[in-house]
């Protein structure tokens, strides 16, 4: 089970990435090449074990040095001009095939596992009330009220996508889950925690500025939350935050039909 101090905060996440793709594309110059290499970046963070990853004291270090390293083995754009070869070859063929991470199926288990145990049904209006008291808790910082609205061994799952740093598995355990909740959305003059429809029931959207950064979903029994469900993956926020030219569209939420991360 991943601990929770693999979590950081969104508004250090959004910053981070930016981060590694302005030095990637930088020495790359494209923005293309710079995504894969964020990517491919992530992936070699997702392999390391918690006792390797415990030991790196200062990540953004580490992934910066990893980000500098994967670009000096790749061709930049101008000697992709005179190899056309070089692109094929250098490019996102090395990351091509690559499967998830490892953790993907042990949280897959613990979901079947969860499920089979919850089936007591929770009325719109108490889901309703315990997400926006959930919201609450974590606005206004209050751990001991936000464990209280956990099951003892609630679950929550982080999808980053290989795109942003995050929980790696399941976090299990109500105070586990309340403190990575709380750093997650950590107080900043830019975050905002609203309330929102998520899959036609009360979810929690956490902006930063304008740009939806995470969707938390919560899956409801009783009077506690049993599941919890945070998407970080900017792809899978794409219809959160359109373009100029799709704005005024609905944005969509598929809350996930089988076991595993949303979407």
């Amino acid at each position: 089970m991943s601990e929770a101090g693999d979590s950081v905060s969104i508004a250090d996440l959004l910053d981070e990435r930016r981060h590694l793709l302005d030095i990637a594309h930088r020495l790359l110059g494209s923005t293309c090449e710079a995504e894969e290499v964020i990517a491919e970046t992530y992936r070699r963070w997702y392999e390391l074990s918690g006792p390797a990853r415990a030991r790196i004291t200062t990540p953004r270090a580490w992934l910066e040095g990893v980000v500098s390293s994967i670009c000096s083995t790749r061709p930049t754009m101008r000697e992709q001009h005179r190899d056309p070869a070089a692109g094929k070859n250098g490019g996102a063929a090395d990351i091509a095939g690559r499967t998830e991470p490892e953790y993907v199926e042990p949280a897959d288990r613990a979901v079947h596992s969860l499920q089979a145990q919850r089936s007591c049904p929770t009325t719109p209006q108490r889901h309703d009330a315990v997400v926006r008291t959930v919201r609450r808790a974590c606005v206004t910082e209050d751990a001991p009220l936000l464990a209280s609205l956990l099951a003892p061994d609630a679950v929550a799952f982080f999808d980053g996508g290989g795109k942003v740093r995050a929980p790696i598995g399941p976090v299990q355990g109500n105070l586990r889950v309340a403190r990575s909740l709380l750093t997650l959305v950590a107080r900043h003059p830019r975050i905002s925690v609203h309330t929102h429809p998520v899959n036609g029931r009360t979810g929690i959207v956490v902006r930063h500025d304008r740009q939806v950064a995470a969707v938390i979903s919560l899956d409801i029994a009783g009077h506690h939350a049993v599941q919890i469900w945070v998407t970080l993956n900017p792809d899978k926020l794409r219809s959160w935050n359109p373009s100029r030219n799709e704005r005024g569209s609905r944005a969509s939420w598929a809350h996930p039909q089988a076991p595993g991360p949303p979407l």
